[in-house]
């Protein structure tokens, strides 16, 4: 049994006056101790609003989530808001997008690293700093002791991002979520902070869930991907697999986007058409066919079901049209 298990979740979105929106629509995917997994795709494409149902984060009115959410055995999604609020945070952690919106700007880091070890691990006051001055240095953030007396503005973006970090390890998680952690960081501080997220899995033996939209963030992190489109997965396999052959259009598009340090100087990116917004709704076809390079008549009469393909028995695919197979090292 995987340690997290996602089966066939989907949520819902609807209210008075407006058609329901299918935000994730029959997600399934599973994580094991110690394994990272990327979760990959455009924004709106369901990979935050996965994560949120996860942790049992979703607004309680307005929204539908059926499915299966299951972590070492325990059905999340049946759970109360007493019972997940245990779970969150000790054994499920979080490492959100924005921290400069996601940290309390009136209450100092120090304070919301400890009450942390508080709530989770009933540290005194005294304690619980010492902890969380430890956190600080263990993620690289320089004179910890002075920083847990600041405030989030007088810190600077990865400075940031490295105390959110600290505050989703406090605990000592089992599995760890990081929603797109690099965004509005340079390049520089990316790469810092993808080579600790890296450490400290290793270290801890922790499973991590990487959401980003960027397939060069999970070039070198993560064991397996699954990009995600309309709500749905439509290509999941072995990272090294996935980008030495990827079959799915759309796969293949966000790989396009990306420059290349092994293309001549000059040398144009292929963006994908269209915009997120420019989909066919899965009950009638594949939601991607109107961005679509190569569509077939097939594509905008029946939606492709996730399958394996090829000899490896570990790359699934949704398509009916897949990108032509790689030649194997120029046919060898």
């Amino acid at each position: 049994m995987a340690l997290l298990e996602v089966d066939d979740l989907r949520v819902t979105f609807g209210g008075r006056d407006r058609a329901d929106v299918r935000a994730v629509d029959g997600v399934s995917f599973s994580v094991d101790a110690g394994q990272t997994i990327g979760l990959v795709g455009e924004s709106g494409c369901g990979k935050s609003v996965t994560s949120l149902a996860i942790m049992g984060l979703l607004p309680s009115t307005g929204v539908r989530v059926a499915g299966s959410v299951s972590f070492d055995g325990q059905e999340l999604l049946t759970m109360t808001t007493d019972e997940m609020r245990d779970i969150r945070g000790r054994d499920i952690t979080m490492v959100f997008q924005d921290p400069m919106t996601s940290l309390n700007p009136v209450i100092t880091i120090g304070l919301q690293v400890t009450e942390v070890l508080s709530r989770h691990r009933g540290m005194d006051k005294s304690d619980a700093r010492a902890e969380a001055a430890s956190l600080l240095r263990r993620v690289g953030i320089p004179d910890p002791d002075r920083r847990l007396k600041d405030y989030p503005h007088q810190l600077s973006g990865g400075m940031r991002q490295r105390a959110l970090i600290a505050m989703a390890l406090a605990c000592q998680p089992r599995v760890m979520i990081a929603d797109e952690p690099t965004t509005a960081l340079d390049v520089t501080i990316q790469a810092q902070i993808l080579d600790l997220l890296k450490q400290l899995t290793e270290e801890t033996g922790a499973a991590l869930i990487m959401i980003t939209h960027d397939l060069g963030v999970v070039a070198g992190l993560c064991d397996r991907v699954n990009v995600m489109y309309s709500g749905r997965i439509v290509e999941s396999a072995p990272r090294r697999e996935l980008f030495a052959d990827p079959r799915h259009p759309y796969t293949h598009g966000l790989l396009a986007s990306i420059p290349r340090l092994d293309h001549p100087r000059g040398t144009p990116l292929t963006p994908i058409p269209g915009s997120p917004r420019d989909v066919l709704p899965w009950a009638q076809g594949c939601a991607f066919s109107p961005r679509c390079s190569q569509p077939v008549d097939s594509c905008v009469q029946q939606a492709p079901a996730l399958g394996p393909i090829g000899t490896s028995g570990v790359h699934d695919l949704r398509c009916h049209h897949p990108v032509a197979e790689r030649v194997l090292e120029e046919q060898r």
